[in-house]
This record gives structure tokens, C-alpha cells and sequence, in this order.
């Protein structure tokens, strides 16, 4: 596949994600009624586009883009389509991404559809339209048309379910006692604006190995050399170079916003996507793309007119608005680099655990900030920039480094579609034992035993280059133990990074963490808690969370808390990502007080709803302390340290006692 194809994907992917819930729609669609006679109407939908978009034909060539397609929703008595669907002029043009000649409208697409009515009292007709949108990026969107034959106003029938989804879902709802004291004190002891703080962190981290990549590091001193000897005077170059700094971390900012759309969105719809085994799949297949790329064996590009566009703007505004296109100038002449990392940022945010705006906002700003301080601190201290070394051979080495980085976390993708689908491929020991393979061959490449393409081995292998190989073999070698079935596999610092530690390839006494003992359905762990007399440990999980791995692994197996685990609570374990189908007796519709409907097909779509019908919440780890007559215990709490996490326990087992005693 070329690699302008996958870029293609990968920004179809991400824009489709954000135009989606957007209200500047890209065709704004009508639709017209003629009548030829009594029993035979002329259907005509039409669609104004936008400049620049244009909408693909029902009829345009296989292999490439999706068609256009309507379907007429009815029943056989009702009507019957006369002939094909009728296009207005079409243009057809040869795809360079998809090889072949794609049938397309610009301005206006305008479809005619005649029908026959079976019986005259028919008058409303519901029609659907499938279609792509596409400029730069091809955004999939449907069309519902509801059409009133006589000119009467359209009946909207109220959606109802039946009896059994009814029964079902009243089933989800529990008569929690005492359940203000959920909310009560902190909910989430150790994470929030600690990890907005963390996240921006990486994102930091990642604008300054960007800064070293061959296709940023030589910019800084041509840039700073423009602005401090072509703008009139100094005072003047250095304002021109921080506005400059300031425009680079804006624009990264700016890319964030679309995700912010998210909010207005269903509350399972994050971790939907955090856990959506396709997407996880495709940033594997383009992590590994971008792998490769940083390896030398092609480079990723934007298209070049971009660059050359923004560079003309800047050079013909000037002022303010000038360094601002110049800004965006670097920000797409460098994204043969700075792709794969912000494709790094765009996965690690997006199929995170928690919002997706606030975290890729604070990843792209970090990111940002770190690219523009150079521009800024160059231009102030201009004296600097004869200590930064050279271009060389060392930023190549830096990029085949990164690309080793992007492989290893192409992989953590890969796992976490294994562990949400249940495939069973990736067990904990084969992901641990593919990354050190990766290492093994980072460190084999420092020591210059491996050569890439572009690549120049020095003679003499500097002091960095050699440090860097060797805190990668010693990387390498703390995985190890991470292949045996002992107590030293647990590699804490990777917990929520490598699969569970029940998911593994040696035979293991249940797949609850730890050993435990844990109910996978709460109707089931609600009768153990009363037939045992014990309160019940009610957690929140998913496939894919990482945090809660975190949490089994790092604070559940602490000594004080482990037995309270094992021998005082009835731990109920809910998988909300868990992609098994319920059995069709099991399945049913769950209806909202708002009245939209929800189809409830998989274990997590249950589980999920169950979470936020009862406790308004829908972030992973969540946990509740439950007496078996459902009174809460203490209030809930979700990422946390041990010390907390042991006192919330203490307090649920003390106040379960004077639960009791009443």
C-alpha cells in the first residue's frame, strides 16, 4: 500500500472523528416532491456543497471511494421504485491514492427518484442517503429524509420498547441505600489535574525529541538568524521570533480543538472508542508505518504545495499574520518527523482512559511549547547558538531510535484489540517477549551491528550513542523475567502497559487479577455476598484500562490489601469494554429518561449502562463498597494510592459492621 494512502487514512480517521459532530456542514441537503399523477411521484434530493468538497457518485469505480446510496425504508404494499436513480452531471478524475477513476459532483449533487404508490392513503416516505464528503480528508455521513407526498406536516411516531426490554431494564436499576454518601469526599485521590500535568509532561518530552529530528534541529538557527539580522533592528527580531514561538504553540493547540466536540457527545462514547478494536488495529498498522518511515525506508510527507502555499501568504502579508504562515510553514515541512510523533500523542490521548480533549490539548500544547522555546531563547541569548552542535549523523540516529519506540508501542495497540476482542493471541509473555526483541535490536543498532538505510555508522561510537545502548540492554534484561511464571514477572513499572497478569500463557486458576476470587456478573456476586454474609467490592474495569491494571497490579497486591481483598469482600468484577455478545434472550433496548434508545447486544454495552444508570459515572477504575442490601459503604473512588485505597477499605469492612448492628 503507498504511503500516501495511509496518511490519506490516518487523517480521514481523526477528521472524520471531529467533523462529525461539527455544525459547519460541508452539504447542506434539500429534497423536492413533483407529482406526475395520482398514483406516481418524482422524488428530487439535493445537495449544496461547499467550496473545495465535493460528494461522490452512486456509480463512481469500485476500489475507491465509498458510493453514494440511498435506501427507501418501506414495506412491499406501499410503493415501488420506477428505474435507477438519476444523477445530475458528474465529474470523473483519475485518484493517484486509489489508482482508479472516481465519479464525483462539485457545487451540487441532485438525484431524481420516481416511485408508484400500492395505496393512496400512503403520504410520508422515510429515505436514507449514505454518502463521503471529501476535500483533503473524506468524511462518511447519512442523510435521513422524512417526505410528506401531499404537503402535510410529518408524523413522528414516539419510539417505545417492548415488554422484555422493559423488564430487562428495570433489572439494570438498584435501590441504592444511603447513596449521597457516594460523591462524598474525594473521588479520585490521586490522578486529575496530576495527570493533565503528567500528560503535558509527555507531550513536552516529545516536542523536545522532535526538536533533535534532521528535519527541525537545522531550521533553529536559520530561523533565529532571519528574524535577529532581516527585521530592522534587534528589539524587532526578537519580538518577531517570540510572536513566532507563541504562533507554533498555538497552532499545535489548535489541532486539539476539534476533539473538544466530544463532550456533547454519549457518555460511553469515549471508551467505546478507547476500546474499539478496529481503531486499535489501525493506529498498530500505522504505528508500525510510521515506524519504518523513521527507519529511512520512506519518508512521510504532506504534500508539498501546502508548505509552498503557506510560505507565499507569509512572504505577502508580512506583519503579525506573516509569522504566523511562516509558523504554519514549519509546522508541515517538519511533519516527516513530527508526524509520528504526534501520531504518538493523537493514540496515547485519544485511547486513553478519561477526556479526550483535556488530554490531547495538554499533550499538543506541551508539544508546541517545547518546539517553540529554541526560536525563543535563541533569539534572546543569539550568542547560544554556536554551542548547538552540528547537523549530522546523530539526528539520523536519533530517528531510527524512535522509530524502535513506535514499534514497541505499535504493540500495546495490537494488545489491547486482543485483550477487548478475547482473541487469546498476544498473551502477557509473547507481548514481553516481542519487546525485547525490539530492544534487543535498538541496542544492536547503537552498538552499530545493524544498519539502516541513510544510516552512517561512525567509526568510533561516541559516549552518548554507547550510554543509550547500554540503558537499553539493561531495559532488555529487566524484561526477562517478565517471560517466567514467578513472582519477579510482575515488572511493576510497566503495569497498565503489558497485559494482565492472568492473561498469560501458563495455566492460571481464574482470569480475576491476582488470583482472586471475582463474580463477572453482579446478580451473581450480589448472592455470594449474601449467602457469605460479606460487603460487596464493586469494580469498574475494562479490557483496555490501563489505570485499572495499574490498580490490581501496584495497590491491590500490597500485603494490608490483598487479604482484605481475598477474605472480607465479595469482589465484583464488570467489564464494560467486554465486546462478547449477550445471548439474543439477553439482549434488549434500554430507553433513557431523555427518550433515546439504546441497544444493549454486548456484555460491556451492559455493564456500561448499568455503571452510569446508577452511579452517573463513566470512567474506569470506579469503585463502590456495597453492603448485600445494597446500602453504600463509603464513598466511591477511583485511581488512587495504596495508603488510601487500604483506609477506603477500613472504612467500608467499619462501617459494614455498623450496618450490621442495626
Amino acid at each position: 500500500m503507498k504511503r500516501s494512502l495511509l496518511v490519506f487514512c490516518f487523517l480521514t480517521l481523526v477528521w472524520s472523528v471531529a467533523f462529525s459532530q461539527s455544525d459547519k456542514e460541508p452539504v447542506l441537503w434539500s429534497h423536492e416532491v413533483d407529482k406526475i399523477s395520482d398514483t406516481e411521484y418524482k422524488l428530487v434530493f439535493k445537495g449544496k456543497i461547499a467550496d473545495g468538497w465535493h460528494v461522490y457518485s452512486q456509480y463512481t469505480a469500485e476500489g475507491g471511494s465509498l458510493p453514494s446510496e440511498f435506501s427507501f425504508e418501506r414495506s412491499g404494499e406501499d410503493y415501488a421504485l420506477v428505474g435507477k436513480t438519476e444523477e445530475s452531471e458528474t465529474i470523473t478524475e483519475y485518484s493517484d491514492i486509489f489508482e482508479v477513476d472516481e465519479t464525483f459532483f462539485k457545487k451540487e449533487a441532485v438525484f431524481t427518484q420516481r416511485i408508484k404508490l400500492f395505496r393512496a392513503e400512503v403520504n410520508q416516505i422515510t429515505v436514507n442517503l449514505f454518502y463521503q464528503v471529501c476535500k483533503e480528508v473524506c468524511i462518511p455521513k447519512d442523510e435521513l429524509f422524512q417526505i410528506s407526498l401531499d404537503g402535510s406536516a410529518i408524523t413522528k411516531t414516539s419510539q417505545e420498547i417492548d415488554e422484555h426490554s422493559q423488564a430487562m431494564a428495570a433489572d439494570l436499576h438498584l435501590d441504592l441505600k444511603n447513596k449521597e454518601l457516594l460523591t462524598q469526599g474525594t473521588l479520585n485521590a490521586s490522578s486529575g489535574n496530576n495527570a493533565i500535568w503528567m500528560i503535558f509532561g509527555l507531550g513536552f518530552l516529545g516536542g523536545l525529541i522532535a526538536l533533535l529530528t534532521p528535519c527541525v534541529f537545522p531550521l533553529i538557527p536559520l530561523t533565529v538568524s532571519f528574524f535577529t539580522k532581516h527585521t530592522g533592528n534587534r528589539s524587532k527580531g526578537i519580538k518577531s521570533a517570540l510572536l513566532y514561538g507563541f504562533f507554533i504553540v498555538l497552532i499545535y493547540f489548535l489541532l486539539s480543538l476539534p476533539f473538544h466536540l466530544f463532550d456533547s457527545v454519549d457518555s460511553q462514547i469515549l471508551n467505546t472508542i478507547s476500546t474499539n478494536i478496529w481503531l486499535n488495529l489501525f493506529f498498530f498498522a500505522i504505528f508500525v508505518f510510521f515506524a519504518f518511515s523513521f527507519f529511512g525506508y520512506y519518508e512521510l510527507t504532506l504534500p508539498s504545495s501546502w508548505a509552498n502555499k503557506m510560505d507565499s501568504i507569509s512572504s505577502k502579508v508580512g506583519g503579525g499574520l506573516g509569522i504566523f504562515f511562516m509558523a504554519l510553514t514549519l509546522a508541515i515541512v517538519s511533519f516527516s518527523c513530527t508526524g509520528p510523533i504526534l501520531g504518538g500523542l493523537l493514540g496515547s490521548t485519544t485511547l486513553a482512559q478519561g477526556s479526550v480533549a483535556t488530554n490531547l490539548s495538554s499533550a499538543m500544547t506541551g508539544f508546541g511549547l517545547a518546539l517553540a522555546l529554541p526560536f525563543a531563547l535563541f533569539a534572546l541569548f543569539p550568542t547560544w547558538l554556536s554551542s548547538l552542535p552540528k547537523s549530522g549523523g546523530w539526528m539520523t540516529t536519533v530517528k531510527v531510535v524512535l522509530g524502535f519506540l513506535e514499534l514497541a508501542l505499535a504493540f500495546k495497540f495490537l494488545s489491547k484489540s486482543d485483550l477487548v476482542g478475547n482473541w487469546g493471541w498476544l498473551k502477557r509473555e509473547i507481548f514481553v517477549a516481542i519487546w525485547i526483541l525490539i530492544f534487543l535490536l535498538q541496542a544492536l543498532y547503537l552498538f552499530g551491528k545493524i544498519k539502516f538505510p541513510n544510516d552512517i555508522i561512525p567509526k568510533k561510537l561516541g559516549l552518548g550513542r554507547v550510554s543509550f545502548a547500554v540503558l537499553t540492554l539493561a531495559f532488555m534484561i529487566y524484561l526477562i523475567p517478565g517471560l517466567t511464571n514467578t513472582e519477579h514477572s510482575r515488572l511493576g513499572l510497566l503495569s497498565g502497559i503489558l497485559p494482565p497478569e492472568f492473561y498469560s500463557v501458563y495455566e492460571k486458576e481464574n482470569d480475576c487479577p491476582l488470583g482472586l476470587v471475582c463474580y463477572k456478573d453482579f446478580e451473581q456476586g450480589l448472592a455470594a455476598a449474601k449467602a457469605q454474609g460479606k460487603p460487596i467490592l464493586l469494580d469498574f474495569t475494562g479490557w483496555g484500562c490501563e489505570n485499572c491494571r495499574r490498580m490490581e497490579e501496584n495497590v491491590w497486591s500490597d500485603p494490608n490489601i490483598y487479604p482484605m481483598l481475598r477474605d472480607d469482600y465479595i469482589l465484583i468484577s464488570l467489564y464494560v469494554d467486554d465486546r462478547k455478545k449477550l445471548s439474543k434472550n439477553e439482549q434488549f433496548e434500554f430507553q433513557y429518561e431523555t427518550g433515546r434508545i439504546k441497544s444493549i447486544k454486548t456484555i460491556g454495552q451492559k455493564w456500561g449502562t448499568f455503571q452510569t444508570v446508577n452511579f452517573n459515572v463513566a470512567s474506569q477504575p470506579y469503585y463502590v463498597l456495597l453492603s448485600p442490601e445494597l446500602q453504600v459503604l463509603a464513598p466511591a473512588v477511583q485511581y488512587t494510592d495504596v495508603e488510601a485505597y487500604e483506609e477506603w477499605l477500613r472504612s467500608g469492612l467499619g462501617n459494614y459492621g455498623v450496618a450490621l448492628r442495626r
